[in-house]
């Protein structure tokens, strides 16, 4: 299979945990290098949900995720959050899609007003700017009016809005059948071919 150089991911301090560590998993088969990031908020919530411990440094984030996760060395590439030197900074190096998974209210927020403030919301500017493919998976509920208005701020741009909401019509038998449902939608957006679960109207007979 074909791999293309790299893809950003930025996880966020919104529940939903599981979801970005089994995209990670899949997007291993796409892509020679995922470009990760945590926000401080997100490290609280992948010990709470999934009892994975990680600290700020980068290096810590990458043995840890690729030794919990089976991901081949080198596939991670983390950046803390106030690095303004990496890759996704800048139009001339960014990977041209970026995944927000989870993405917390705060997070929208800030890049439906183009705050920057860190490099999670830069890298997302980034992928803005350069008419790029940004999805973005927010786990709330139930949404605000100020939640609303920012998802279709940036739905009017382009922005993939991309809710954990998992469907029921596949007979999911187990959390691990509707993490792959919402995973499953992510890759489809992206064009990435996958074997997770059915399609509507098709048995897999």
């Amino acid at each position: 299979m074909s791999q293309t150089k790299a893809i950003t991911l930025a996880i966020t301090g919104a529940s939903g945990a599981p979801y970005a560590l089994r995209l990670l998993q899949q997007l291993v088969n796409h892509y020679q290098h995922c470009y990760l990031m945590l926000s401080s908020a997100a490290r609280v919530v992948l010990a709470t949900e999934c009892d994975i411990q990680v600290n700020k440094a980068p290096s810590v984030v990458e043995k840890e995720l690729t030794k919990q996760l089976n991901l081949p060395e080198g596939f991670i590439k983390a950046f803390s959050t106030d690095n303004w030197m990496s890759p996704v900074a800048s139009g001339s190096s960014a990977p041209k899609q970026m995944i927000i998974c989870p993405c917390s209210t705060g997070t929208l927020s800030a890049i439906a007003t183009g705050a920057s403030d860190n490099l999670i919301e830069r890298a997302a500017d980034v992928v803005l700017k350069e008419r790029g493919q940004l999805l973005l998976v927010p786990r709330e509920t139930p949404y605000n009016t100020i939640h609303l208005q920012n998802m279709t701020r940036l739905s009017e741009v382009g922005v993939t809005i991309l809710p954990a909401s998992p469907g029921f019509y596949n007979q999911p038998s187990s959390i691990n059948d509707l993490v792959d449902f919402i995973v499953a939608r992510i890759l489809d957006h992206l064009d990435l071919d996958h074997k997770l679960g059915h399609r509507w109207g098709y048995s897999g007979n």
